[in-house]
């Protein structure tokens, strides 16, 4: 199946994966409606290296990675809920008992520290490492960014597209919090030429 790249236009890479199945130009995409979706989707987010991602495609058993799609659609629109039922406001700690589901994925982690040699200069560094041991482990890192946009983000921030149907959330990190678009060459860009039809119209 041909899909178009995925967006990446939130601003906080939680709000990006609700952003894997959207309307940014009429017809609705879902990035992550199979396994392969879910493997592209996460290797265009850089979530886990390409050599990890190759290696779970060879082992998985047929259908394996479409499961582990159906999990992801189903934390991405619980997660969904959630955004939206707080967005506009600060999260406060009552928030955390609705937060089971993203605190049984990452309860799963297998992280560890390695000490590696130091990107692109001498000295040593140290790197956090995950086992991957079956597919359902792509779900931990979109689990840990769930988890750094609830505890990091101003839920103040989040706001919708304004677009006619569109879909797509991203964090308002502009200096006076003025964003209304996805990307404003799409959605902010048809704005302007509706308004701009409808002074015509209105002057006829």
């Amino acid at each position: 199946m041909h899909r178009p790249p995925a967006m990446f236009i939130a601003d906080s890479l939680g709000l990006d994966f609700l952003n894997s199945v959207a309307t940014p130009v009429d017809t609705p995409v879902d990035w992550i409606d199979d396994g392969d979706g879910l493997i592209d989707w996460l290797s265009q987010a850089k979530l886990v290296p390409a050599d990890e991602l190759d290696a779970l495609k060879a082992d998985a058993r047929p259908g394996e990675l479409d499961e582990v799609a159906d999990q992801a659609r189903a934390l991405r629109e619980w997660f969904r809920k959630f955004v939206l039922e707080h967005a506009g406001r600060p999260l406060t700690a009552k928030a955390l008992h609705e937060l089971g589901p993203l605190n049984s994925i990452l309860e799963r982690d297998e992280a560890f520290l390695q000490i590696v040699p130091r990107h692109g200069e001498e000295g040593l560094a140290l790197q956090r490492m995950r086992r991957w041991r079956s597919p359902e482990s792509l779900l931990l890192p979109v689990g840990e960014a769930l988890a750094k946009f609830v505890c990091e983000e101003d839920f103040a921030n989040v706001k919708a597209c304004e677009g006619h149907n569109c879909t797509m959330l991203f964090a308002d990190h502009t200096h006076r919090r003025a964003r209304r678009w996805c990307v404003m060459a799409v959605c902010g860009n048809r704005a302007k030429q509706a308004a701009h039809r409808s002074r015509l119209k209105s002057r006829q």
